[in-house]
């Protein structure tokens, strides 16, 4: 029986430490996942909720109203161009971006001098504040007084108003847009090149490959191929979610030629202060761009190389 007991005994001892070892984990997480559910969960469910409802912003209450908000939204003509603009801003932003910050990181690899320069100035517009910078694009691109339509006049051609003109005003956002997360970008692909082991470039000299283009095609691009499935993923998040551009610069005019659809829900939320409806158009939003999200990674994932 002694015996017995002490094995017992000797059993309790671990039992009890992983029970401590567990309750210690328990109190370490529990800010965390506090701060999670009542900073993200709940808001979330919040949503969800609020995205079935006619809620107006300071109503004491709301009426159920079902698939009412997503109908509404599907014969909304502006919430509709709103999603045409947000489109084409993201196939003009993403693949540019991607394209140039790679450029560009392979220009300041292959350097000998200036390295740490060139990536301080190419990353500047990603530290700076957006309203700053947004204002200096508006002198910049000013119809009268800004320095591009006067350049453009030195050469003897009319400068257009860049963002009070229909026809122009997305692209300049969209070249805003590309100044921007070039230079985001541009840091990520770096990192990249950074990782890639010499050795294999001085296999592939070895097997016959001698110019630039071949050993990009046979060595740099595919060990690249974990880092350009992150960099176009969080590049395209970065354009569909663009709004302090224009917010600031535009207010989605005009005649809502700039309008996209963060600055929309951003309106019925907090002008019209419609949080129901502004509810449905997030809910939306967050819905079309997880399926986005893992729609791209499948697809660019198998032709990702790992090294």
């Amino acid at each position: 029986m002694a015996e017995a007991a002490t094995i017992a005994q000797t059993r309790a001892v671990p039992a009890r430490r992983h029970a401590g070892e567990t309750a210690v984990a328990w109190l370490l997480a529990a800010p965390a996942t506090l701060a999670y559910v009542a900073m993200i969960l709940v808001p979330s469910l919040a949503l969800v909720v609020l995205a079935f409802t006619d809620y107006e912003l300071g109503a004491p209450g709301f009426r159920w109203v079902g698939l009412g908000n997503f109908t509404e939204l599907m014969a909304d003509r502006g919430f509709l161009r709103s999603v045409a603009n947000t489109a084409l801003y993201v196939l003009f932003v993403a693949p540019v971006s991607v394209a140039l910050g790679l450029a560009i990181a392979l220009l300041i690899e292959g350097g000998r001098r200036g390295r740490a320069l060139f990536r301080a100035l190419f990353f500047l517009p990603v530290v700076s504040l957006t309203v700053a910078m947004a204002t200096a694009w508006s002198y910049i691109l000013h119809p009268t007084i800004g320095p591009l339509n006067a350049l453009l006049r030195a050469i003897g051609i009319d400068g257009a108003n860049w963002l009070g003109d229909s026809g122009t005003v997305l692209l300049s956002l969209g070249l805003i847009g590309i100044w921007e997360n070039a230079g985001f970008n541009l840091v990520l692909f770096l990192a990249g090149l950074t990782a890639i082991p010499r050795d294999l470039y001085a296999a592939a000299e070895m097997d016959g490959v001698k110019s630039a283009w071949d050993r990009f095609v046979t060595v740099t691009w595919p060990m690249l191929g974990p880092t350009t499935l992150f960099v176009v993923i969080i590049t395209t998040v970065r354009a569909i979610r663009v709004f302090d551009t224009v917010a600031t610069l535009t207010q989605g005019g005009p005649n809502k030629a700039s309008e996209v659809i963060l600055f929309t829900m951003y309106t019925e939320g907090f002008s019209f202060f419609r949080m129901g409806y502004s509810a449905a158009i997030t809910l939306l939003f967050l819905v079309a761009v997880t399926v986005l999200m893992l729609v791209q990674n499948r697809l660019i994932d198998r032709r990702v190389h790992y090294g």
